[in-house]
């Protein structure tokens, strides 16, 4: 039988100092409607660190708990149990007043950008609005030249600043709640499925945005995909979860290369070939039979 968490070593296990998100035996449970005292465990003990400028991918199938996991992380739900660590500071036991401070270090991207953004408000209003209530600048004018930077950044213009969400497409729309969150100036980005709404050619510029904001701002990222597809041109590593649990994690190349969880394996299966000759031919060796009469 398989070991139900497969952990490799991280390239710079030695590096403490670095770790900037530190996830300890977190556990979510809710209660099963119509049975009195039954508990459901969406989060089942799940430990894993960030280190500081990295991209860790958290994917797993609808229903594994990657985005229970993610929201747990920021407090937005109250885990059951266990530790979150967040740039020295627990977030698991902070007060109400501590964690606004301590949420402003880690900002989250949604997966919807068509209800993440109030329809009423200007775009101008929506990016500023963080730094208006946390006073990281003072001034009209100089809050306005901030917000025109952050849109230069995430690849909009400044003529976009009087706009409302309406006139925008579900690209630009999630630029926008990016530009939004790094108005915060974050430590961390938790990205819940960004780009799974959007159309397939527009994914891929979202997805080179968020590898330029690692690259050029140092941005670490946590990552929240439902495809191993998502995540390989973005992150340097990769856990896996299944039904709650974490059942494997590592390094991109160890992940791609050399999985070691059957469940990490499907995935990895699934994956399409862009190649569209190669990829019959690998649907064709699957559904043909094996020497036992199954399928393979």
């Amino acid at each position: 039988m398989p070991p139900r968490l497969v952990a490799r070593p991280h390239p710079r296990a030695d590096a403490v100092s670095e770790t900037l998100l530190e996830v300890t035996n977190l556990v979510k449970e809710y209660p099963v409607r119509g049975r009195r005292g039954e508990m459901f465990r969406a989060v089942d003990d799940v430990s894993f660190v960030v280190r500081r400028g990295e991209a860790l991918g958290l994917v797993g199938e609808s229903g594994s708990g990657k985005s229970t996991t993610a929201r747990c992380v920021l407090r937005l739900i109250e885990p059951t149990s266990g530790r979150v660590v967040l740039a020295g500071s627990e977030v698991t036991g902070c007060s109400q007043r501590e964690l606004r401070n301590v949420r402003r270090q880690a900002q989250l991207v949604f997966q919807d950008p068509y209800s993440a953004l109030n329809p009423r408000m200007q775009v101008k209003d929506i990016i500023a609005e963080g730094i208006r209530i946390h006073g990281l600048v003072k001034g009209g004018e100089a809050r306005r030249q901030r917000v025109i930077d952050l849109l230069e950044t995430v690849g909009l213009r400044p003529d976009h600043l009087n706009r409302r969400p309406s006139a925008f497409s579900g690209g630009e729309r999630q630029r926008i709640g990016i530009a939004r969150a790094l108005a915060l100036e974050p430590q961390i980005l938790v990205c819940d499925e960004p780009v799974a709404s959007l159309d397939v050619s527009i994914q891929a510029q979202i997805l080179n945005l968020f590898k330029d904001l690692k690259e050029q701002l140092g941005m670490t990222i946590l990552f929240i995909a439902h495809d191993l597809a998502t995540v390989r041109h973005l992150c340097d590593r990769v856990a896996v979860m299944e039904q709650g649990r974490l059942c494997e994690i590592g390094t991109r190349d160890q992940i791609y290369e050399a999985a070691q969880h059957p469940y990490t394996r499907e995935l990895i299966a699934a994956v399409p070939i862009p190649d569209p000759r190669r990829e019959r031919v690998r649907l064709a060796a699957r559904r043909a039979p094996d020497a036992t009469g199954g399928r393979t």
